[in-house]
């Protein structure tokens, strides 16, 4: 039978779960186990991806085209695991799904109630994970106390009573603030948050307690002692220099062997030697580059948190650091692409959604084909660059999208055929992964070093056909074609030293041990630039 880790939070929101998750997952994979994700959102909406990334942050598709919450990138940056739509739900699909069982009469007249029925139905999803694999790691959105986390906290307080205590481990994440003024750490919001914890009826067996400094052994066994905990099954969760460094941190604090023990797996020894190289090379690279990611939603860094991660990916094989200047379009639109993107070593346009800073993207994507500055571009960034590229080279003037003016006279991105007609916005667009055949000799072919390629989709526009003999007849290269030829998936430009875009999103393929291709050779490309600058 699996065994279930269930991950919680309390004190304040983003304290790490996800990130806690992924890394007690890498340690014990390389343990040996075999384990899977689940993250419950308790948010009403279905999936998050009709969400503003303002409120939600970045929306991570997976490779059966699910969008889902980020920390499901985590999962995946942190270990071997393929994540997909049963590794996230919210309260709105667990609702959406008794609703329907209760209209089709699969409750026999019953009333539907919170508990036991909803209860049920989050047990039922939650145990649907557990085929195949020794440990299911499951996270709990949201912070103890709130009212929407309440049925799902309900749920797997009930768990050990359908699976087995032995077989279910609660791990609780709370907060151990320094205050300056008193120059000492104070325990007493963890007190608070894990009293709130077991009025609910769940007594936590580890506490990782985030912290921006180790936890003294007093100050644990002060924790232990309040919190009905031994002392070492307190952890402490330092702030680190980067995330690939906590599950180094945990190991160091015997997490995983804590964990192993109570659960009583039977697993090997971990070898965490590449791990912590690679975290090394991480930290201590040899050279810094400035990267401008020039985007419509740099007010919150967690709306692009693959993307920056996959840039830190890509500079690993050249020892390259990369220093995030977040441009908003709209301030480019206003200062101009000159003031705002003076001496970076590289320009990257990220995806997005609405006309809100259009014009400041294509600006900057302007300013970086003719200064000869490495640009990439994603998904609406290659979009823009293909505007560009129409008004500025091909002397298509009105070039623009359907997606921003709907009857312009000269669309060169325009609608999906088959989104012609869909009126639903959620979970309707091109996503997930899908083949791509690359033109042998491009620059994408010599990056990927093979002509077939799988990545993963999220949008309703595409390159309009209608214009390429015009756009390829002065100087476009469309790289990366649909196996059909129908679909353009990777633009560039040949003189130039590294002008690609494409229609995908290869940050969601790009992990610290492998990471993406293209990330690699735009890193290395910025660090010319500014070698030879």
């Amino acid at each position: 039978m699996a065994k279930f880790i269930f991950v919680t939070g309390g004190v304040v929101s983003s304290l790490g779960k996800g990130l806690a998750s992924a890394s007690i997952g890498n340690l014990l994979e390389s343990r040996g186990a075999r384990l899977t994700f689940l993250k419950i959102d308790p948010y009403i909406n279905v999936d998050p991806g009709t969400m503003n990334p303002y409120q939600h942050g970045e929306v991570y598709v997976t490779e059966d085209g699910a969008e889902t919450d980020l920390d499901l990138g985590h999962y995946e940056r942190f270990t071997s695991v393929t994540v997909g739509r049963r590794n996230n739900f919210t309260t709105g699909r667990i609702y959406h799904d008794v609703i329907m069982k209760e209209r089709r009469g699969d409750y026999l007249g019953g009333t539907v109630q919170v508990v036991p029925h909803i209860t049920d139905e989050i047990k039922q999803s939650i145990r649907a994970r557990a085929d195949g694999v020794d440990l299911v790691i499951c996270e709990i959105g949201g912070t103890v106390g709130d009212i929407e986390s309440l049925p799902f906290l309900e749920a797997i307080r009930q768990l050990p009573y359908d699976v087995g205590r032995e077989n279910v481990l609660y791990i609780h994440v709370t907060l151990v603030p320094y205050l300056g003024a008193a120059c000492e750490l104070k325990t007493k919001p963890t007190q608070h948050s894990v009293n709130k914890l077991r009025e609910i009826g769940i007594q936590p067996n580890i506490l990782l307690c985030r912290t921006d400094r180790f936890l003294p052994p007093e100050l644990k066994e002060k924790i232990a002692l309040f919190c009905n905990l031994q002392k070492e099954e307190v952890i402490t969760a330092k702030d680190v220099d980067t995330p690939y460094e906590v599950p180094l941190v945990f190991h160091k604090e015997g997490l995983d062997r804590l964990i192993v023990d109570r659960l009583r797996l039977q697993l090997g020894e971990p070898d965490l030697r590449e791990w912590d190289s690679l975290v090394q090379r991480i930290k201590y690279p040899q050279h810094e580059v400035t990267v401008a990611l020039v985007g419509k939603y740099v007010g919150l860094k967690e709306s692009y948190k693959s993307l920056t991660e996959a840039l830190v990916h890509g500079g690993i094989d050249s020892a390259t650091r990369p220093l995030i200047h977040w441009v908003e379009s709209e301030d480019i639109e206003r200062r101009g692409a000159e003031r705002a993107l003076a001496d970076v070593d590289g320009i990257i346009v990220p995806g997005g959604f609405g006309g809100r800073g259009i014009e400041g993207k294509v600006s900057a994507i302007r300013y970086a084909r003719e200064k000869q500055v490495p640009f990439l571009g994603l998904c609406l960034g290659m979009q823009c660059a293909v505007i560009e590229f129409a008004r500025n080279a091909a002397g298509l003037r009105d070039a623009n999208s359907s997606e921003f003016v709907p009857d312009g006279p000269t669309s060169v991105i325009d609608l999906m055929s088959d989104q012609r007609k869909v009126e639903e916005k959620g979970g309707t667009m091109r996503l997930g992964a899908y083949p791509c055949i690359l033109e042998k000799g491009s620059r994408a072919h010599e990056a990927y070093g093979r002509t077939e390629i799988m990545e993963r989709h999220r949008h309703r526009y595409e390159f309009n056909n209608a214009y390429r003999d015009r756009l390829t007849k002065h100087g476009l290269v469309l790289s990366g074609l649909s196996p059909d030829g129908r679909l353009v998936e990777i633009i560039e430009l040949p003189h130039h030293p590294w002008f690609v875009a494409t229609q995908f999103h290869p940050e969601f393929n790009s992990r610290p041990r492998r990471p993406h291709p293209l990330f690699q050779g735009f890193m290395r490309a910025t660090l010319q630039h500014k070698v030879g600058g």
